[in-house]
């Protein structure tokens, strides 16, 4: 199955509540944050500038986040 990208940050925090665990990488190369919420039957990602990851990050309601090197 293969991920689905929203490009909604209300959408995205809609499925990140029902999430078991989100996982952040951050392209420092390309200026953006991929952010991944795993839910039981689907992956969501999402892409965020950089400079708006922290302020979103506190909006979103994640059980689990980790963070990928």
């Amino acid at each position: 199955m293969a991920p689905i990208e929203v490009f909604s940050k209300e959408e995205f925090k809609k499925y990140a509540e029902k999430a078991i665990e989100c996982r952040i990488y951050r392209d420092h190369k390309r200026s953006i944050a991929k952010i991944k919420a795993r839910t039981k039957k689907k992956l969501i990602t999402i892409k965020i500038p950089l400079d708006q990851l922290e302020s979103f990050l506190s909006d979103i309601k994640c059980e689990n986040i980790v963070e990928i090197k």
